[in-house]
């Protein structure tokens, strides 16, 4: 008898951020639909020249191009472009949700303010930039928290948070305080959450991923310099993919992780320090 985890057919995910091909929010998005999940993904609009230059020769059509892939595994897809800062898109957000596919019983918050005028030393950094990362990746997180926990409470039908942080508030990477401080401020919110929502048989979690293989690291332009900090950094001598990080988010929001709140998981190949 094979081992199945359940409690996910027929279940309401969103997950924020999820339009990029080689990302985190993408393969959550699709594994979730393979668990049995109706999938709500959301991303910013970006307009097409932005496209890293592998999407626009792959004729990738961000939100719509993931709907395609959870309509593949035989579960609705509803495609939304929302700002996840915005107290009014959140609340519009979730009355579409509501609307036409019914309750939420799954949150996913990964979506992430780009890399940008904020990856400078703290004493360049501009109070612009720290805003827009703590606006997406903190006050994003809050307020889709907020609302879609109050909405879950009414419909007392439990549900699960799992929100994306990261592993770098603990290596500490240069010229990366804005990201990180969000990420460690987001790892607090949910243990709060957590506590806040037990009671309503609501779980709330944290994953901390290491380096994954995404569209954010193309900077890096998988030179030697790419090789040499994954062999001399992380144990499993391989960068992470958004699978590994997807398998974790479906285990949280099934039967089987029910009585699992308030955690932090890092997902990284042995890359940080264990706390």
């Amino acid at each position: 008898m094979s081992y199945e985890l359940t409690g996910l057919q027929d279940r309401v995910a969103v997950v924020t951020g999820a339009g990029r091909m080689r990302s985190i929010g993408r393969p959550i998005a699709v594994a979730l639909a393979r668990a049995g999940c109706d999938v709500v993904i959301t991303g910013t609009g970006r307009a097409p020249a932005d496209y890293p230059e592998d999407e626009q020769e792959a004729g990738w059509r961000d939100i719509d191009s993931v709907a395609d892939e959870i309509r593949g595994e035989g579960r609705s897809a509803l495609p939304v472009v929302s700002d996840v800062a915005d107290p009014d898109a959140v609340q519009s957000l979730l009355a579409q949700i509501v609307d036409e596919l019914g309750p939420v019983h799954i949150v996913v918050n990964n979506a992430g303010a780009a890399k940008g005028a904020d990856r400078v030393p703290i004493v360049d950094l501009e109070l612009a930039a720290w805003n827009t990362v703590m606006n997406v990746n903190l006050t994003g997180t809050f307020l889709m928290s907020k609302y879609f926990a109050r909405h879950m409470i009414e419909h007392s039908e439990g549900g699960s948070f799992v929100n994306i942080c990261s592993v770098s508030p603990r290596i500490l990477a240069p010229n990366s305080a804005a990201y990180a401080t969000s990420k460690a401020a987001v790892e607090t919110l949910t243990a709060f959450l957590a506590q806040e929502l037990g009671r309503h048989g609501i779980t709330a979690n944290a994953i901390n991923p290491g380096l994954i293989d995404t569209f954010r690291h193309d900077d890096w332009g998988r030179r030697e310099e790419w090789t040499d900090y994954i062999d001399s950094r992380i144990a499993m001598e391989r960068a992470g993919t958004g699978e590994d990080v997807a398998h974790q988010v479906v285990y949280l929001c099934s039967d089987q992780g029910r009585w699992i709140t308030g955690q932090s998981y890092t997902i990284d190949g042995g890359m940080a320090p264990a706390s």
